[in-house]
């Protein structure tokens, strides 16, 4: 049996809602854990950190991503 990456299902769930979630909410950052995700979209990273430590506590692992059609890439010279 395979074991899951870490966030791994935070990811598909992230994926399976990215348009849906592009169309109102484009560059807000979204928390997930499992498939719980937490109410709203925040306009900042720390805002997100703080509502993911206040309902999965500091010590569960959760996702904060933020909400882009498709994924930027950055280059590093």
């Amino acid at each position: 049996m395979a074991v899951a990456s870490p966030l791994e299902s935070e990811l598909r769930v992230f994926e399976a809602n990215r348009w849906k979630w592009a169309q109102s909410h484009l560059g807000k950052f979204v928390v997930i854990r499992e498939d719980t995700i937490v109410k709203g979209f925040f306009d900042e990273y720390e805002d997100a950190f703080r509502a993911g430590i206040r309902q999965f506590g500091a010590d569960r692992n959760f996702l904060i991503k933020q909400v882009w059609k498709t994924e930027p890439v950055y280059f590093v010279a």
